[in-house]
């Protein structure tokens, strides 16, 4: 009991000093010959080896060996290889933790024998996951959909990029421009990457993408509104937007696309992204306005005085600068780790 308190006190404390250990779990399955099955997973380091999580298969599915780890880096790396006597198409497959989830997700990917790839994001109050029949492009048009609403919403880099967008902007006019160069910019180099076209690494690619929630940051606590990214803020949304591509590519080569269906896993996990983006805007507005009039009394003693959302530009530059600066140390640190 003291070893399991001790292990369960060390889970949080890592989980509240180290952002960049808030990366999911990764689950690769892959059939290399029928009802045969080479399973590979990654769990960061930050996790005890004592609660160290295992994927889990269904009832008629054994392994001829317990799970092999090594520390590779910031992971752990386990390996292992299951025979099952029926294929694992519509069955039941997850992860155990044998301590206690410190609020990790699960990334789950299985490639099957066909050429059929599927892919799941299990949340941490998730452990289990049914393996799609077979594959249609109705299927993978809604789970790409979901993967990319998923992915920017767990995607919090990306999200203050755009909260800082929408501080800068103002206008509804202007946030509809700017959110839509964004839009376009990212598109482009997220089918560039995915599909091989354009390859850069991905840990630069994460630094320089917290270097511009740092600058934007910086530009909305400077509040120079002569500067060109308040006068053009759609060039700059469009300029970074190019860079934030690549960051969602990554994530998508993580989670693989269908050999079948390549076109439509790509187009609708785009489209789940900006359907994720237009959701937060929207949350942040009806937040604001929900929030109106207790932020009136906080700021102001006037109770006739209106307050407008671009009071909270000042403040919301410093937090998101500073959680920004954070993950920036965090991620030039580790190019030496």
């Amino acid at each position: 009991m003291i070893r399991h308190c001790l292990v369960l006190l060390l889970l949080v404390a890592t989980s509240l000093v180290q952002a960049h250990d808030a990366r999911p779990n990764f689950v690769q399955i892959t059939e290399t010959e029928p009802n045969t099955f080479s399973v590979s997973w990654k769990v960061p380091s930050s996790i005890p080896g004592g609660a160290l999580p295992y994927p889990t298969f269904p009832e008629g599915c054994v392994s001829e060996r317990q799970p092999a780890w090594q520390q590779a880096g910031a992971e752990y790396i386990g390996q292992q290889v299951f025979q099952c006597n029926e294929p694992l198409s519509g069955r039941v497959v997850g992860i155990e933790f044998p301590v206690i989830n410190p609020s990790l997700s699960t990334l789950y990917k299985i490639k099957l024998v066909n050429g059929e790839a599927h892919v799941r994001i299990l949340k941490p109050s998730e452990t289990e996951w049914t393996v799609p029949d077979a594959e249609n492009r109705f299927a993978v048009a809604a789970e790409y959909t979901w993967l990319g609403i998923e992915h920017i919403w767990i995607g919090i880099d990306h999200l203050l990029f755009v909260a800082c967008l929408l501080l800068i902007a103002r206008t509804p006019r202007r946030v509809l421009i700017t959110i839509t160069g964004f839009t376009v910019a990212h598109s482009i180099t997220l089918a560039l990457s995915a599909l091989d076209l354009v390859r850069i690494a991905t840990p630069p690619v994460e630094a320089a993408i917290a270097l511009s929630v740092v600058f934007m940051a910086w530009e909305i606590a400077r509040g120079d509104r002569s500067s060109l990214t308040h006068r053009f803020p759609v060039a700059v949304s469009s300029s970074f937007g190019l860079l934030h591509g690549f960051g969602f590519a990554a994530v998508l080569r993580d989670i693989g696309l269908p050999q079948t269906e390549l076109p439509t896993a790509l187009l609708f996990f785009n489209i789940g992204v900006e359907i994720g983006q237009v959701v937060f805007v929207l949350a942040l507005l009806v937040g604001f306005f929900v929030l109106r009039p207790a932020l009136r009394r906080l700021l102001f003693s006037a109770r006739d005085h209106e307050v407008h959302w671009s009071s909270l530009t000042a403040p919301a530059s410093y937090v998101i600068g500073s959680v920004a600066s954070l993950w920036l140390i965090n991620r030039v640190s580790s190019f030496w780790v």
